[in-house]
């Protein structure tokens, strides 16, 4: 992997598919957006499968995919490029969106409202018709190559208490909103990633359901798909179920004893 922290699926290179069980038209929608040559929002909550979507349709569309995990400090030459200092003169070296510009690539920000709001303009030019990308250092305009997309995501329960897109921003994409999979479709997923068995991963997903009820109570995040596949894979590997559920489930979501003690008690309620 990319010291910049991305990653990319090769179109030439035989990779697996990645597992995503649809609960929607997500994926038709998905490829018609990218057939039209439109960008892509995904929101939902943190762990609901965001990032596994965008990996199966690169895979589905044999496109190579680029990911940014977007944060603070994240400038926009950092997308773009910048010059490199060697010891024969200076090199100009692309950054992560600049690749996928040129190569044709799916590029894929995650959580694109932590980025600054001065990075975040750089995407403007790319999602409507002109589909080009500006590099003021190289004095280079770049055209999207064919096959290009670009796909962002962010948690909106998450960001309206701290950061929102702009207004300019968001309706230059498509916006596809994903929660948290009906019980069986989850369960059915919890058994897939974790290989642990039907029974297990239905009271995972049973006893998640009743810790997102908490949030009226002041949970900040609720368990994500992701932590049950933890929990389970635990448990699978011969974690005892409460010890499973405590470290991979309770824990990770809060700290407040009282929050804590509720969990716990709808882990002893399931798991009896």
């Amino acid at each position: 992997m990319p010291l910049d922290g991305t990653h990319k699926f090769a179109a030439d290179e035989p990779v697996e598919e990645p597992y995503y069980l649809p609960t929607g038209n997500e994926i038709s929608l998905f490829e018609q957006c990218h057939a039209q040559k439109l960008a892509v929002m995904l929101k939902g909550p943190t762990g609901c499968g965001k990032t596994r979507l965008v990996e199966h349709m690169a895979w589905r569309l044999k496109r190579p995919l680029i990911t940014i995990a977007c944060h603070d400090d994240l400038a926009a030459s950092d997308l773009i490029g910048r010059f490199l200092i060697r010891h024969n003169g200076t090199e100009w070296q692309d950054g992560p969106l600049t690749r996928a510009v040129r190569e044709g690539a799916i590029c894929y920000l995650d959580e694109v409202v932590e980025a600054r709001q001065d990075t975040v303009v750089v995407l403007h030019a790319l999602t409507d018709h002109r589909r080009m990308l500006p590099i003021d250092k190289t004095v280079e305009t770049v055209p999207a190559a064919p096959g290009f997309q670009l796909v962002v995501s962010y948690n909106p329960g998450y960001q309206r208490m701290l950061k929102d897109m702009k207004p300019s921003t968001r309706q230059r994409f498509v916006a596809l909103d994903l929660d948290f999979p009906p019980l069986e479709h989850e369960a059915a997923i919890v058994e897939r990633e974790s290989g642990t068995d039907p029974a297990t991963a239905h009271a995972l997903v049973s006893l998640a359901q009743r810790i997102r009820s908490l949030r009226d109570r002041g949970l900040a995040e609720v368990p994500s798909t992701r932590l049950l596949i933890a929990t389970a894979t635990l448990a699978r590997n011969g974690i005892p179920i409460h010890d499973a559920c405590y470290a991979g489930l309770v824990s990770p979501l809060s700290d407040d004893e009282s929050l804590v003690g509720a969990m716990r008690d709808l882990v002893d309620a399931t798991f009896i």
